[in-house]
């Protein structure tokens, strides 16, 4: 995925920049699809700061995107059963500075889905300035983080890759026979 993206965008040219936006904006909406693909794309275009700077465009633009279409069309399921789960309240029912907060903190965890957290603010308390604002400033760090992680994997060799592939394996082997050994039945 990640090398036929470069090639859409090194196709481009110029507009390659305003495509990367559109693509982050799509992916947000979508809210399921991870941004790592786009982010390495970018970094790869453009270089690694001119990279991140776009990823992070993207991924503000597609939160604030996200959360606007979000709350105009599926504020109808803020009724749904697991939104009365004990995590998904405090977000749910914070505004202001208690929400700022918790959308601030809850970008900087990567293995947060950034959809979840948007379609709950969404269809919270949350104002879209607040939610602008604490979404973009959470996704600076954890955006930088995830551009420096991918950048030394795109410049590792291919043994350094195999080798990080066969660990990620064993830790998801490792990981989910932990949760199968929880499950009930």
């Amino acid at each position: 995925m990640e090398e036929r993206m470069i090639e859409f965008l090194q196709a481009y040219g110029g507009a390659a920049y305003f495509l990367s936006l559109a693509c982050n904006v799509a992916i947000s909406v979508l809210g399921v699809v991870p941004s790592t693909f786009l982010t390495a794309a970018n970094l790869t275009v453009f270089g690694f700061w001119p990279g991140f700077w776009v990823s992070f465009a993207g991924e503000a633009l597609g939160a604030v995107v996200s959360f606007v279409l979000y709350r105009k069309g599926l504020r109808r399921w803020s009724q749904t059963t697991w939104l009365s789960h004990p995590k998904v309240k405090p977000l749910l029912h914070a505004s202001g500075k208690e929400a700022f907060g918790l959308i601030f903190a809850l970008r900087l965890l990567p293995f947060v889905p950034s959809g979840v957290v948007t379609f709950v603010a969404a269809i919270g308390r949350t104002s879209f300035p607040v939610f602008a604002a604490a979404s973009s400033l959470g996704k600076l760090p954890a955006l930088w983080m995830e551009a420096y992680a991918v950048d030394q994997v795109i410049r590792v060799t291919w043994q350094g890759k195999l080798i990080l592939a066969v660990l990620s394996g064993a830790m998801f082997l490792f990981i989910w026979r932990k949760i199968r050994k929880k499950m009930p039945g």
